[in-house]
């Protein structure tokens, strides 16, 4: 048997979790799926959001998963239900897994300033972090400098979902970068997608991770969501999407993968499972097959590490006691095929258990 650490999911959107069956994304683009769930979100209500949220967070804890992090929408559209609901859930799930939420401000083209202004410290007052996509914003200098000081005014960390695009000329890596430096966020701050990284010149990108390692900023990689949502107007070779997930793993970043979307109209599937999340990240992110170990830190240690959870985590005199076993006999074999048998302790409490039995092709007596 195999114990580990509870798996842990660094990157969810559990106020859309569910809502494909009303959110059509014919063009199967990142546009066409804010646009989808923009309109779904201005009639979503808090028993609505709850329900869907509480079915996924109970699948994800059913496969291992016993902690969450969750950006949720705070704009014009979602307004406040979503954050208010999900902090709600958040306080009554406390005992049985840890979630944190990301109040993700949200841009729209058209929309000014004043109303995010106006309502972010709100938001983040209810929120466990600062978030937002600096790429969609009109002005995305003085839009960073919103996240950074409402988080530095908060004593919260900053989450933000950064360049996800391959144009490599227009990538806002630096101008992030320099406001880690400036507002004093090192250790305190995730990029996550980053999937410019990967269309970038090798030195480029080079220079950019020893900045990322020197400043202590950690990436979350999104495979799902980049394998979906990127490269769909290529002619031919249409690219994987992911940032640099193995060359930023060996260049000494943090780095942690996550689910981002399950089931809406940025990812139509996903089961909340994070070691099928972590085989996704091994292959698409050109890990080799001695690196099962990494795959498995990327949904253990080292997500943990970019949510803060410090010594709550761990298999360790003093933690929380989250952590799962199965009939695995070492990391490897866990993360390359899965158990047959697994059972899932949250505050050294049996919350999960399952296992797969076959009954036909018996071996000969």
């Amino acid at each position: 048997m195999l114990v580990s650490p509870g798996f842990l999911d660094a990157h969810q959107h559990l106020d859309k979790t569910g809502v494909l069956p009303f959110t059509p994304n014919p063009s199967g683009t990142l546009q066409g799926a804010r646009e989808a769930f923009a309109k779904y979100a201005r009639t979503a209500g808090p028993n609505d959001i709850r329900k869907r949220a509480m079915r996924t967070i109970r699948r994800c804890l059913s496969r291992g998963t016993t902690a969450i992090r969750s950006h949720v929408n705070v704009d014009k559209d979602a307004g406040f239900h979503g954050i208010e609901t999900l902090a709600g859930v958040r306080d009554r799930a406390q005992d049985d897994i840890i979630l944190q939420l990301v109040a993700f401000m949200t841009p729209h083209p058209g929309q000014d300033f004043d109303w995010l202004a106006e309502n972010i410290d709100r938001a983040v007052a209810l929120a466990d972090a600062v978030g937002g996509t600096p790429a969609v914003s009109e002005d995305p200098p003085r839009y960073l400098d919103m996240l950074f000081s409402a988080a530095v005014k908060a004593g919260k960390p900053v989450d933000l979902h950064l360049d996800e695009h391959l144009k490599a000329d227009v990538h806002l890596l630096d101008a992030a970068l320099e406001r880690v430096e400036r507002f004093g966020m090192q250790g305190r701050t995730v990029f996550s997608h980053v999937s410019v990284l990967s269309a970038l010149p090798r030195k480029e990108f080079q220079r950019i991770a020893e900045r990322l390692r020197a400043l202590d900023v950690g990436v979350v990689t999104l495979p799902a969501a980049n394998l979906y949502l990127q490269g769909r107007d290529a002619e031919m070779l249409p690219p994987r999407g992911l940032t640099r997930v193995a060359e930023l793993y060996r260049a000494g970043v943090t780095i942690a993968t996550a689910s981002d979307n399950i089931q809406d109209p940025f990812v139509p599937t996903g089961s909340g499972d994070m070691l099928e999340i972590a085989r996704w990240t091994l292959l698409a992110g050109h890990l080799r097959g001695d690196e099962l170990t990494a795959a498995h830190r990327m949904i253990t240690t080292a997500p943990a590490r970019l949510m803060g959870l410090g010594k709550d985590y761990g298999l360790r005199a003093g933690a929380r006691a989250d952590f799962v076993v199965t009939n695995c006999v070492d990391t490897d074999t866990l993360v390359a095929g899965g158990p047959d048998r697994t059972f899932v302790f949250s505050r050294g409490r049996l919350v999960s258990q399952s296992a797969t039995e076959t009954f036909g092709l018996k071996e000969d007596a």
